[in-house]
């Protein structure tokens, strides 16, 4: 039996919301920051590139050019098109942003409780009923 069988799509999906709770956050708090650029990523997009088997380029001399190795790289990211766009630039509007950002927690808290379910079903298994 393979982990990644056990526990499904759950272990990338956390991964991938605690980044999107790292990006909307990084919004909020540039709010008032004359210029900022919203930031986002489609989370369905990424989770189904990211369970795909994953093509890796190696580096084979020290002068190759590094690749992001973050969760979700910033090319990945795309810029928000405002509703109501401000005078000085900002793209942030924080009403969204606090939408979600309340979305993408709920949903994070979800696969914690299932994955957590999960890991007390195999405990369960592996100690028996008695």
């Amino acid at each position: 039996m393979k982990l990644d069988d056990v526990f499904g799509i759950h272990e990338e999906a956390l991964r991938l919301r605690a980044r999107r709770s790292e990006v909307l956050a990084s919004n909020l708090a540039n709010a008032d920051t004359p210029g900022y650029k919203a930031r986002d990523f489609d989370f369905e997009a990424m989770l189904r590139k990211e369970m795909q088997p994953p093509v890796r380029l190696a580096s084979t001399h020290s002068g190759h050019i590094k690749t992001d190795r973050s969760v979700v790289a910033s090319t990945q990211m795309g810029y928000r098109i405002p509703q109501q766009p401000s005078l000085d630039g900002n793209t942030v509007e924080v009403e969204r942003e606090q939408t979600e950002f309340s979305a993408n927690a709920m949903r994070y808290q979800a696969s914690l409780r299932f994955l957590d379910g999960r890991i007390k079903g195999l405990m369960l298994a592996i100690k028996g009923n008695g």
